[in-house]
């Protein structure tokens, strides 16, 4: 099977979380947390910062790992490294999603995310309890 492997940015603002739609392909009008591919010698926070830029035009500070979702996709399987993100901007623009919302943790149920996205949600809501789950 064929293996992908990607970096996300859970970014937090005023205890929101940004969540992005997909404009394009398979999975359109899914949601996910932006971010995309690793390329050759970049570290995941690299990758994590220049998909950003070229995602959102903005930029990101890379604050604290999360964890690794790894997840059988029909045709591939995805390791996902996430990294809690915030913003060094409040400037945010769509280039290649449809559209994007801030959900507060009672708010992350209210979309379709993408499978591999979704493993995060138990994660992300108990950030703020314990840190970690």
């Amino acid at each position: 099977m064929k293996q992908i492997e990607v970096v996300a940015a859970i970014i937090r603002k005023d205890d929101k979380i940004f969540a992005t739609q997909r404009g394009y392909g398979e999975w359109k009008d899914w949601w996910e947390f932006p971010g995309g591919k690793m390329e050759a010698g970049e570290t995941p926070e690299e990758a994590l910062k220049r998909e950003i830029r070229e995602e959102l035009s903005t930029e990101i500070s890379v604050d604290e790992f999360l964890c690794t979702v790894e997840y059988d996709y029909p045709k591939f399987h995805l390791t996902m490294h996430c990294y809690l993100c915030s913003l060094m901007t409040d400037s945010l623009h769509l280039n290649e999603h449809e559209a994007a919302k801030w959900l507060t943790k009672d708010e992350l149920n209210s979309v379709k995310w993408l499978p591999a996205d979704a493993k995060l949600i138990s994660h992300l809501r108990c950030l703020k309890k314990e840190r970690r789950c």
